[in-house]
């Protein structure tokens, strides 16, 4: 597996590839930690820290891990890329009801630029909501944030003209969102593995050392406080290792269905006659049924908490309080949406009809099932019992590990991180992710991270599928210009202690 992370830098392509998500990725991490102009996120980060600490504050907890801790920061990306997945949900959802759209989605790349660009207009719709909702709740925190006393914490916003700084902030927010979406259109076009997802990876990633810490303070603590003893401890560690290898036996899980290609004679040559397969995944739709759910999850959850807030309607404060993270309704609704978007997914993604024409266009057959509408008509029963049982094994990775660190008393923090949904979107990205450097290394007859030996050809049309790479001088100044602006951080980092 080393060697095969020292041969991606030899290749020219996967090298600029690498380097240029990894250069995305950091401008996303600095958006990140750009707070928004008249606005402080001390008090906020210090009543969070204590609502942690007293077991509550679930859900902003949550909101702020798929931002990258971009929300406790107040910074101007603090709605993160779910503002653009919602937005995807969406369109994905009317492309099944709506025959115009359907019709844009059939038309090719035309139909679906169409698609991508009605998928932007609406995150900016989005955005445009949620900040609001957002900057009204930060303004009148007492109102929605049980326990908040600003005598005690102190204002959030300390920008006098309430107009212009929710006029000022929302225009940010939604250009911190639509900055993250394009930044995870040119990973997924020009660097590795899916934009989005990578994304999300990295702010859940980038709260390993405050999870880290918590969990030794959770085992370690001062006497007096109470702590978790050896049996939780195994616990906890049996639960990270189970979740890991369920989460790759899922993502490598696949049903290898056999195809015979007929002989054919072209020619004075004989073609065709051998053997092959059709791999079928168990879990089809990665863990993007994970991400769908959450994202449909929160956005409710703040939309019921605004306006119970601002109508002072209790009902709807306790309808939004039943939707956040470590409530059973919650689970209910999440293993029902994990679900409902795997079949939604294969059913969008998975074309039977597709793949039977292909088949008995090229002359090739499944053994047993006759060509044409009986072989769809396999494939599609053979994925819908594959995908009830991958959906089930699904949930239960996201949800159950979560209801366990729960039982045991664990920080919110902790269990979000080392439960299923943060580990499960990880884990799920990061084999995503070596899948496609291991199709680079494959092709250029090195070893892959799973795959031993050389191969004898290559199969150009794997990679033909993304983008063409970026120029590896253009990365270069990128890198140039990251690099300063790396340094100022670190020399104005260092200036605090000086």
């Amino acid at each position: 597996m080393l060697s095969a992370f020292t041969n991606s830098l030899k290749i020219p392509e996967l090298r600029s590839r690498i380097f240029y998500t990894l250069a995305l990725l950091f401008v996303a991490r600095v958006g990140a930690h750009i707070p928004l102009p008249g606005l402080d996120p001390q008090p906020l980060q210090k009543f969070f820290a204590d609502q942690t600490a007293a077991g509550t504050g679930a859900l902003v907890g949550l909101y702020n891990m798929f931002t990258g801790g971009a929300l406790l920061k107040g910074a101007v990306c603090a709605l993160g890329i779910m503002p653009y997945i919602s937005a995807s949900i969406i369109f994905q959802l009317m492309t099944a009801v709506v025959p115009a759209l359907s019709r844009l989605q059939q038309e090719g790349d035309v139909g679906r630029q169409k698609l991508t660009q009605y998928t932007r207009y609406a995150t900016v719709i989005i955005c445009v909501i949620q900040g609001a909702l957002l900057i009204a709740t930060l303004e009148n925190p007492a109102r929605l944030f049980n326990g908040y006393d600003v005598n005690t914490y102190g204002p959030i916003v300390i920008e006098s003209s309430h107009t212009l700084f929710l006029i000022t902030s929302v225009v940010f927010m939604t250009a911190g969102t639509m900055l993250l979406m394009w930044l995870g259109e040119q990973i997924t076009q020009r660097g590795i593995g899916n934009g989005v997802s990578l994304l999300i990876t990295v702010g859940i990633l980038a709260d390993i050392p405050g999870a880290a810490t918590a969990t030794y303070h959770l085992f370690f603590a001062p006497i007096g406080v109470a702590k978790l003893g050896p049996i939780e401890g195994v616990i906890m560690i049996g639960l990270f290792i189970l979740v890991t290898m369920g989460i790759i036996m899922v993502v490598q899980g696949q049903r290898k269905i056999p195809v015979q290609y007929a002989k054919r004679v072209v020619g004075n040559k004989v073609m065709g006659g051998q053997s092959s397969f059709l791999p079928l995944k168990v879990n089809y739709s990665g863990v993007m049924p994970v991400i769908f759910a959450s994202a449909i999850l929160l956005f409710p959850q703040q939309i019921f908490s605004w306006l119970g807030a601002a109508m002072n309607w209790k009902w709807m404060i306790e309808a939004s309080n039943i939707l956040v993270h470590g409530r059973l309704a919650y689970y209910v609704f999440m293993a029902f949406l994990i679900l409902f978007f795997s079949y939604f997914w294969v059913s969008v993604m998975f074309k039977p009809i597709q793949i039977a024409d292909d088949l008995k266009k090229y002359g090739g057959y499944i053994p047993g099932v006759r060509p044409g509408e009986p072989t769809a008509s396999f494939l599609d029963f053979i994925m819908t019992r594959m995908t009830l049982a991958g959906a089930i094994f699904l949930t239960f990775i996201a949800v159950m590990p979560d209801l366990a660190l729960h039982q045991l008393a664990v920080p919110q923090r902790i269990a979000v991180f080392f439960g299923g949904t943060g580990m499960l979107i990880t884990v799920g990205v990061i084999l995503d992710t070596m899948k496609q450097i291991e199709t680079f290394l494959l092709q250029r007859h090195y070893d892959g991270f799973l795959k031993k030996g050389r191969i004898r050809a290559r199969n150009p049309s794997a990679a033909s599928a993304i983008g063409e790479a970026a120029d590896m001088k253009t990365v270069g100044k990128l890198w140039l210009v990251l690099g300063t602006i790396f340094l100022i951080g670190i020399a104005a980092w260092a200036a605090k202690f000086l």
